[in-house]
């Protein structure tokens, strides 16, 4: 079975030529590079990751092309783009032909970035992103995903999976899926996907996590396992890269192993267009 990762930080050690953004919490003090997560990776049995730039990087996007540029059978980048960068526009049209470029990750989870989806800036991103074939990985919360959804019908072409199933960082178990509803009634929209990354991060349960079970049930029920993407944001996991595989492939007993085909990876893939391995099919 093909272990594909949705979502894993990569940075370098902020430095003057190359300052993090100020004021911003790391994922953990000790950058997590290509080469350590490969070692990682070999170690859990996760064959593939997508590669995000965090957000107190800015908005550069060297690290994780470099790392999808080297190993373009192990990672894949989705980029991020200032949309009030001028000729922002242009770029989407051309977005995917940079080298193991796949697409696009934009963050909503901030005033002034949550202000760039409420007051329409970036309105024009949607349409280009489905005119040039562009996937959007989007990180918004429950009580903003009805804007979503607002775009996901507007384009239904275009391609959009929500992170962390649109959970709010430092809320846990009840708190934290309290809207779950507001996630599931985008599940009419087939264009939309969600992302099953950083579970254990948003729960005081240890592992197995049982305890996610009920809301994996009904984010099950309502997308499908075709539109779950497994993910761990690893860096800031509470438990081991091997846990966060086996929470789903030996924990939940309603999986099928055709449900966990496409939920580790295979669904993944084909949405973000990135060929399979020959010798997986």
């Amino acid at each position: 079975m093909l272990i594909a990762d949705a979502q894993v930080h990569i940075w370098a050690p902020s430095t003057p030529e190359r300052p993090w953004r100020a004021g911003q919490a790391m994922h953990r003090e000790t950058p997590l590079g290509a080469d350590e997560l490969l070692r990682e990776m070999d170690a859990a049995g996760v064959h593939r990751a997508v590669l995000v730039p965090p957000y107190w990087d800015y908005d550069r996007n060297d690290l994780v092309l470099e790392a999808a540029q080297r190993h373009p059978d192990r990672f894949a980048a989705m980029g991020r783009l200032d949309t009030a960068t001028p000729g922002a526009r242009e770029l989407v049209a051309t977005w995917r032909r940079q080298p193991g470029m796949l697409g696009l990750r934009c963050s909503f989870n901030r005033p002034h970035l949550i202000a760039t989806l409420t007051e329409g800036r970036a309105d024009w991103l949607w349409e280009e992103a489905e005119k040039a074939g562009v996937p959007i990985m989007a990180l918004v919360s429950h009580d903003r995903v009805h804007l979503i959804d607002r775009f996901a019908e507007r384009h239904p072409r275009l391609k959009l999976a929500l992170c962390h199933l649109g959970l709010t960082s430092n809320e846990y178990d009840e708190v934290a899926f309290r809207d779950l509803d507001r996630l599931l009634a985008l599940a009419r929209r087939p264009n939309v996907n969600v992302k099953l990354s950083a579970l254990p991060a948003y729960t005081k349960d240890t592992y197995p996590y049982r305890s996610l079970h009920p809301y994996l049930r009904r984010v099950y029920d309502a997308f499908g396992p075709r539109r779950m993407f497994w993910g761990t944001d690893l860096a800031r996991l509470p438990c081991s890269y091997r846990q966060a595989i086996t929470m789903f492939t030996e924990a939940i007993p309603w999986l099928t192993a055709a449900d966990q085909e496409w939920i580790m990876g295979r669904g993944l893939c084909e949405w973000l267009e990135w060929p399979l391995p020959r010798d997986r099919g």
